[in-house]
């Protein structure tokens, strides 16, 4: 009874904070709304006693839906859940509960993703209306980014603490809050919220492939990681440039960071759909449950000694081979930062300066990222049934194209970006929707988590030193970004061709012998 009492409590606690937080975006929306006149442009505008108010329900918002969701007696709970392995069958078949939480974890991944992928859209309709010159407004995407490498470090703890399902609930409301960076009347001010901004969504992308890698089953866990990381990329770019050309000529900049509002709420009210991890309710004493969601996902749980002597024969490889690998794989995601997080945000601003509306700057790159979405289904058909190694070989080399594309489009000086930025968002989408899991399948158990976790650092990293270039004042042409990006990006191609192994078929226990 005590334990189902304090369950409940926790669940109103969740339910108080998000209304709370929900009501403090709400109070800035009264300050949007009087900016019509003045086509949305709230530059120098004093934040009145509401939005002070919001603010603070924001914070005591997020804090109370954190402590509903935050379990009791947690070292005890790590102590209980550390020698629990919980894993699905190999030959397990795929059943609804499997495709809904890839379904769900899609839409995630969407919302996730589409938030930096705004950054460039905003980066125009910000230098006009705060009137800084453009390396003063990239401090915005710079310290966005700074955000996801923090978050990337925190929610992995959050994670462990947390459970899996309770992280992304916690993400989805910081998404809501930080929604308010729409509402901002100055510069210092965006550039604090688009860092939270960040670190809510640093997390999503590795929280979501170890509840995946933890739900599907091994000889279906290759493609369906594949495919949801590649669905959410595609999906949250064409989603970003969807919203800015259609709302943005009406709207303006802001209504990008606004949106933040219903689409976090969406992801909370879909986190009834995801499902907690079976580690994290066993930790918790919540055996039924646990089991409950391990019949429907036909996954099992080990304990005590065969888990153990499972980790006494692991070790790390050493050598070149592992140097080798880790810095191939560090290279393109290098590489993959440099391209995502620079040129394709430079890209928008860029077409603008070359006479392009910004409604039609946004709809040639909402058709680009249509062009690609196909491709994401024929990444993960590669991936599962041809070749690991050579599926993110080929999306390395496609990313070449497109930047050699690109090249020639800026030296031609005329043509349609299209096609170029098609082939750009087809290789870089398939590069991160691959590199991760292979990454995760290349390592022995014991740098595993590290490896990948570098790996994932590094695609950010990419996108911090792109957007220390235009901080500096360094301006770089799209034809000299391109040359630029090249370098990394052949050099990655060369090093996962040189040490890359496949991992399609492979028993993972393998590494650890």
């Amino acid at each position: 009874m005590k334990s189902t009492l304090s369950d409940r409590q926790a669940i109103w606690a969740f339910v108080l904070g998000c209304v709370a937080v929900t009501i403090g975006v709400v109070a800035h929306l009264p300050m949007f709304a009087m900016a019509r006149a003045m086509n949305y442009r709230l530059a120098g505008m004093p934040m009145d006693a509401p939005m002070l108010v919001g603010m603070g329900l924001i914070v005591a918002g997020t804090l109370v839906a954190a402590w509903g969701l935050l379990p009791r007696d947690v070292a005890a709970q790590r102590a209980a859940a550390a020698d629990i392995v919980v894993a699905a069958p190999e030959d397990a078949a795929l059943s609804p509960a499997h495709w809904r939480l890839m379904a769900v974890l899609v839409v995630a991944l969407v919302i996730d993703v589409m938030k930096p992928a705004s950054l460039g859209f905003t980066v125009p309709g910000m230098v006009a209306e705060y009137g800084v010159p453009k390396k003063t407004v990239s401090l915005v995407p710079f310290f966005a980014l700074a955000g996801t490498v923090t978050g990337s470090v925190l929610w992995g703890w959050v994670a462990d603490l947390y459970g899996r399902k309770a992280t992304i609930l916690l993400s989805a409301v910081m998404f809501v809050g930080t929604s308010i960076c729409g509402a901002m009347p100055s510069l210092a001010w965006n550039i604090a919220m688009c860092f939270m901004m960040g670190a809510a969504a640093g997390g999503m992308l590795p929280v979501t492939y170890a509840l995946l890698a933890e739900m599907m089953p091994s000889r279906h866990r290759g493609w369906s990681l594949v495919l949801v990381g590649g669905l959410g990329a595609v999906g949250g770019y064409f989603a970003a440039s969807g919203i800015s050309a259609v709302l943005q000529p009406i709207f303006g900049w802001r209504i990008l960071w606004l949106s933040n509002l219903p689409t976090g709420l969406t992801l909370v009210l879909l986190g009834g759909l995801i499902p907690e991890s079976a580690k994290f309710l066993l930790a918790r004493g919540r055996v039924a449950e646990a089991e409950a969601v391990m019949r429907r996902f036909g996954a099992t749980a080990r304990r005590g000694a065969a888990v153990v002597a499972a980790r006494d024969r692991s070790h790390p490889l050493t050598g070149l081979h592992l140097h080798g690998k880790l810095a191939a794989l560090s290279i393109c995601a290098l590489s993959w930062g440099l391209i995502n997080f620079g040129l394709l945000l430079w890209l928008p601003a860029d077409l603008v300066a070359k006479g392009y509306s910004v409604g039609v700057s946004s709809r040639l790159l909402a058709e680009s990222a249509l062009i690609a979405f196909p491709t994401v289904f024929v990444a993960a058909l590669l991936y599962s049934r041809w070749s690991t190694k050579w599926a993110l070989a080929t999306m390395i080399a496609l990313t070449l194209a497109g930047l050699l594309l690109v090249l020639r489009l800026e030296l031609a000086g005329s043509g349609s970006p299209v096609w170029p930025v098609a082939l750009l968002i087809v290789g870089t989408n398939g590069i991160i929707a691959i590199v991760l899991p292979y990454a995760a399948e290349s390592f022995p158990l014991r740098v595993r988590a590290r490896a990948t976790g570098w790996v994932a650092a590094c695609t950010k990293a990419g996108g911090l030193l792109a957007q220390a270039l235009t901080i500096s004042g360094i301006a770089l042409s799209m034809g000299t970004a391109s040359l630029l990006a090249m370098i990394p990006t052949a050099l990655s191609l060369a090093l996962i061709v040189w040490f890359g192994r496949e991992t399609r078929g492979r028993d993972l226990r393998e590494l650890d012998g």
